[in-house]
């Protein structure tokens, strides 16, 4: 390759390259090249220099704007090229798990077997060779075909935004709109309103039943790791939190003398802090006796964060299987089959002590902003339960209104005694008391 005429540079690591270089009368430009690629961007800058090497500075510019600083051969990137420019592209998704970030790559994938090839479920059109022949009318196909592959709402709704995203990080080699952006690509939840069951809570007696059968002294159910699971549950039960942020609780996240938990969510980076339950810090008393490293519950956080060859976590999906067992011990069942849906939805689990934790706030009469104080943002669950005021509220209301609604207005009142004082001049006691009768009752006298 020969020698660029100007300047390459990152503005910060591994963050997109910019050319700079003169480019007419001493006016120095900076280009954008849109790639943290070396290689890439050698080749983008190299495009950028033949252009300013055209007979006149007008003619630069024209082709300039024809192109917008790239050739168009560039434009339609074959697929087999899509994921390498994606996955060094400075503002791609940056998934925190193994997992999320191979879902990534299996839904293009599965796109890409989709668009190359004639498929079931599949309208007429051109079959596709690299991103710039992905129509809108393609994308519609590809959405069409998903809703037959009995996904979920979420799921389905999970994949078109990981396209979406994946578009939106090489617009660069396609022409117009994100063809992902599409409001009808995506399904709405009220298509599962009706069919599906949705997360329950446990009551108080389900929760002492479960902690009785996670008991020493429950000697019929088996259970690897069994009273550092209880010590899990309690946690569940008296702070409101998910079962990895139960699971993966640490010593120096918890003061015993002023009896308060710290909490940094995993899924949503909130903070929280929560006072302790007298239940909870007998519990933590407990676990004290067998304190060998950070974790409150040394040999199920073990567990949990336990991987496979790859680096995958598995010992998530380990623990959840786990903290299943209880449930089904006590007669729940955590799962039911679901019409149009591959996977069983979950009606009980470990998070359903979460929404217990809001049932229970709600009953006592909690206000809704503590108990996100502790949950952390979570409406879906809050709101769940405080839109729903009890029977005995409700009644009350409706006996306000009935004892109302024969009632006359206040100006009415005032006009009727006004009368009455034009027609009776003198006062006297029972004038008085006259008045006093139809200000207070608001009926005829």
């Amino acid at each position: 390759m020969s020698e660029l005429r100007g300047k390459l540079r990152q503005k910060i690591p591994k963050g997109p390259y910019y050319y700079r270089l003169m480019v007419a009368n001493g006016v120095r430009r900076e280009f954008s090249l849109k790639t943290s690629d070396y290689d890439d961007a050698c080749k983008k800058a190299a495009e950028l220099d033949s252009i300013w090497e055209a007979p006149t500075h007008e003619v630069a510019i024209a082709q300039i704007n024809a192109i917008r600083g790239f050739s168009q051969e560039s434009k339609n990137l074959p697929f087999d090229e899509v994921w390498r420019r994606y996955e060094i592209h400075p503002d791609r998704a940056m998934p925190h798990t193994i997992a999320e970030q191979n879902s990534y790559r299996r839904t293009f994938n599965e796109f890409v077997r989709f668009v190359s090839q004639p498929f079931p479920g599949r309208k007429k059109h051109s079959i596709a060779t690299g991103i710039a022949e992905v129509s809108p009318q393609v994308c519609e196909d590809f959405s069409a075909y998903l809703k037959t592959t009995n996904l979920s709402v979420h799921t389905h709704n999970r994949k078109i935004k990981h396209l979406r995203k994946i578009f939106d990080c090489l617009k660069d080699y396609y022409e117009g709109e994100n063809p992902f952006r599409s409001k009808t690509l995506m399904r709405n939840e009220r298509e599962e309103r009706g069919t599906v069951v949705h997360r329950q809570a446990f009551t108080k007696e389900q929760e002492e039943q479960l902690l009785l059968v996670l008991s020493d002294t429950d000697r019929k159910h088996k259970l690897m790791n069994k009273a550092e699971m209880r010590i899990v549950y309690i946690i569940g039960m008296f702070t409101g939190q998910r079962l990895k942020d139960c699971v993966l609780l640490q010593w120096q996240n918890i003061d015993m003398k002023n009896r308060r938990i710290w909490v940094k969510q995993f899924k949503t980076g909130k903070e929280v802090t929560i006072p302790m339950a007298s239940e909870l810090y007998e519990a933590l008393l407990e676990a004290k006796k067998w304190k060998c490293n950070q974790y409150v519950t040394p040999k199920c956080a073990a567990r949990y964060n336990k991987t496979n060859a790859e680096g995958k976590n598995v010992g998530n999906n380990l623990i959840d299987i786990d903290a299943l067992r209880p449930i089904r011990w006590i007669g729940l069942e955590p799962s039911v089959d679901v019409p149009g849906r591959k996977k069983k939805m979950t009606v009980y689990g470990f998070h359903s002590l979460r929404h217990s934790f809001a049932s229970f706030c709600a009953e006592a009469g909690v206000p809704k902003a503590v108990l996100l104080s502790i949950l952390g943002t979570d409406s879906e669950i809050a709101d769940k339960y405080y839109t729903h005021v009890g029977d005995e509220s409700q009644r009350k209301a409706v006996e306000a209104i009935r004892s109302r609604s024969g009632e006359k207005s206040a100006q009415t009142k005032i006009d009727e005694v006004l009368s009455l004082l034009d027609s009776n001049p003198k006062p006297t006691q029972e004038l008085l008391n006259t008045i006093t009768s139809m200000l207070r009752s608001g009926h005829e006298i």
